[in-house]
């Protein structure tokens, strides 16, 4: 249902002629999921902003906000699908509209601002309390952040007037639809460019670590809250692990390991845990062994790493030579660890 048609005296919609062709063009060019989520993030805003007790044309410009929050989303549809962010081409195609009605350009600002600014915590409310509102009301609608402060019952009178025709899943599917077609419209870290991630993961996740690693100034990643640094590239794990061992440095040994992975200290052995691994490990560097890694072959996928190297442990009995393998994962602090180290995946012995 339009505002237009909407009961008057049941929602206190605005009805002057420039809320109306804004209602007009935004009924007209978006989906119904899209239209209803722009009136009820107005709805929402109104009521976070008096449950704060902030007063309409007091505090804030009511007109104002029923148009930032009315027009916020053009530029998911494609009446403003652009080669921006869509929050972007929606504050522009905002923008021409209300300057097609004479609006003063200072007011136009504000809902230019208040709409490009609506996908983004920590900034839209140092610009004003109507961009504060805009993007608080979007996200009760989307989040279910400050739904709290909804009057009893209020939401429930909203959706069934305006039903949400499961939005967050059908909205993010939208956006993200943008993203694939055209990747102009959201870099990997952007929300529209996490969304496109989310519901087309054709090439996998791309996270602020691989954007560091992939700058070519090989920064390094730094001490988590363990206090210890893993390998910043899987092809590092094998020369890491054959310096910290044949050096008999346990600690910094320990800290290529996940808390959680699995070693095989002999074929077949399988040790679990920080504790279990610590134990085989100092074991073997007490027992005079030396280890040497050669590295055959790494696959990336991800977060995830397979490693195969030539493995040449001495120094107790004849050498014993094994094609090792590993599965690594990069952790949150950047650095990369084993999660399962079998260098015993292929035995040999030689006397």
């Amino acid at each position: 249902m339009t505002v237009q048609h909407a009961d008057p005296t049941q929602f206190g919609l605005p009805t002057s002629e420039l809320a109306v062709a804004a209602d007009e063009l935004v009924a007209r060019v978006s989906p119904p999921m899209v239209y209803n989520h722009c009136v009820r993030s107005y709805l929402f805003a109104r009521e976070v902003a008096a449950a704060e007790g902030m007063r309409a044309d007091v505090d804030y410009d009511a007109e104002l906000l029923y148009l930032g929050s009315v027009l916020h989303d053009l530029g998911a549809t494609e009446h403003a699908n652009g080669s921006q962010r869509f929050e972007v081409d929606g504050a522009d195609a905002a923008a021409e509209f209300l300057r097609s009605w004479g609006i003063a350009e200072a007011r136009v600002q504000t809902v230019w601002n208040a709409v490009a600014l609506h996908t983004v915590d920590g900034i839209a409310h140092r610009f004003g309390p109507v961009e504060a509102l805009v993007q608080r009301g979007t996200g009760v609608d989307i989040v279910g952040r400050d739904r709290d402060l909804l009057p009893a019952g209020f939401a429930d009178r909203v959706h069934a007037v305006w039903p949400r025709y499961d939005l967050g899943y059908t909205f993010g599917e939208m956006l993200a639809r943008q993203v694939r077609d055209n990747p102009a419209k959201g870099s990997p870290l952007t929300f529209p460019g996490q969304v496109c991630q989310l519901y087309y993961p054709t090439h996998g996740t791309v996270t602020w670590f691989d954007i560091v690693d992939g700058a070519g100034w090989n920064d390094r990643p730094v001490p988590g809250v363990s206090g210890s640094v893993g390998a910043a590239t899987p092809d590092e794990l094998a020369p890491l692990f054959a310096q910290f061992f044949n050096s008999g440095d346990l600690e910094r040994l320990m800290s290529l390991y996940e808390p959680a992975a699995v070693l095989f200290a002999g074929p077949g052995e399988r040790r679990s845990g920080t504790a279990a691994i610590r134990a085989s490990l100092e074991a073997m560097i007490v027992s005079g062994a030396k280890i040497e890694l050669r590295s055959r072959r790494i696959h990336v996928a991800g977060e995830l790493a397979l490693i195969a190297n030539d493995a040449t442990v001495s120094g107790v009995g004849g050498p014993v030579r094994s094609a090792s393998t590993e599965i690594a994962r990069r952790g949150r602090d950047g650095s990369w660890r084993y999660v399962l180290d079998d260098p015993y995946f292929s035995v040999g012995t030689e006397n």
